[in-house]
């Protein structure tokens, strides 16, 4: 675990010497850890520098998440938009941060999320286009409250979107993610859209559909 930045993090360096490498981000889902997603990265293209996350807020034993998430008898489960706002303007800040730190490509920086590190992956992306080109999302879907006011000025021509979502995910409705590739399409922003049988999970088919989509970006 290395915490010399904002947030704590493991780190895979590029199995070969590269000058300016591609960084890949994960952010991991709600009431998981850097561990979780960090396990793809022995199989990740060697080039690669890979950084996996830990989100700020503890639930604990060995749980976190990027915001809270309120479960109320009356109005059901709901996201704390202020918290995920918060969470969204760190993640950005930490990529400028790894930028730094580690002498990155800016030009071709990957984000991959899942589940609630997808919603701000996609909210990321949104909020600040510059900063990243290729998101990978999935089990997650676009909470629209977490957008921009400049959504429909902002240039978007840079960003690329591998999208996959379980067609039996029990946790967010696959329906919720159907509506990303519409949503994008109507911002002239390339993306491509995946279902597997799987539930609220990572299919094998699908890590091989998007690792050969991140290969084809590098």
């Amino acid at each position: 675990m290395t915490k010399k930045l904002s947030l704590e993090y493991q780190i895979r360096y590029p199995k070969k010497p590269i000058k300016n490498p591609s960084l890949l981000l994960l952010l991991h889902g709600y009431g998981s850890n850097e561990e979780d997603l960090f396990s793809f990265a022995s199989e990740l293209p060697d080039e690669l520098l890979i950084i996996s996350a830990r989100a700020p807020l503890t639930l604990g034993n060995g749980a976190y998440s990027w915001y809270t998430i309120h479960f109320d008898t009356n109005n059901g489960k709901f996201s704390d938009t202020d918290e995920a706002i918060e969470a969204r303007d760190k993640i950005a800040l930490f990529i400028d941060e790894i930028t730094l730190e580690y002498d990155v490509n800016k030009e071709n920086i990957f984000l991959l999320g899942f589940s609630q590190g997808t919603i701000l992956s996609y909210s990321v992306a949104l909020s600040y286009p510059d900063k990243i080109k290729n998101i990978i999302a999935l089990s997650g879907y676009i909470n629209q409250d977490l957008l921009p006011n400049t959504i429909n000025e902002n240039d978007y021509s840079n960003l690329d979107f591998f999208i996959s979502h379980g067609s039996v995910d029990q946790v967010i409705p696959v329906e919720w993610a159907q509506n990303a590739p519409t949503f994008l399409n109507n911002l002239k922003i390339k993306n491509s859209y995946q279902e597997y049988v799987v539930g609220h999970g990572v299919a094998p088919q699908n890590f091989y559909d998007f690792k050969k989509w991140i290969e084809d970006r590098l």
